[in-house]
């Protein structure tokens, strides 16, 4: 965890910007020694972003099959892949 103070960012934001970019963790800045905010590169966030909607869908689709919503067994996904993978190789469309 990397923890800096406001005034860092102030000082040296070029410091700052440089530790973003070589951290994948965010960087903890504080404001009169108390947790003020958190920073991180616009990757970072990206990257963050696409984890947690990913973790959404799973928990969404792993609820739906808990309510009883349809499921599908490896064999019948691996299945229909191949049958699809064949059809879209050899279409004339």
């Amino acid at each position: 965890m990397i923890i800096k103070p406001s005034t860092l960012l102030r000082n040296d934001y070029g410091a700052v910007s440089n530790m973003i970019h070589e951290s994948p963790e965010p960087i903890y800045i504080t404001r009169n020694g108390e947790g003020d905010a958190v920073i991180m590169s616009i990757e970072a966030y990206e990257s963050r972003e696409a984890q947690l909607r990913h973790r959404a869908e799973v928990l969404e689709a792993e609820l739906n099959r808990l309510a009883g919503g349809k499921s599908y067994s490896a064999a019948d996904v691996r299945k229909h892949l191949k049958e699809k993978h064949f059809r879209d190789a050899y279409s004339t469309e």
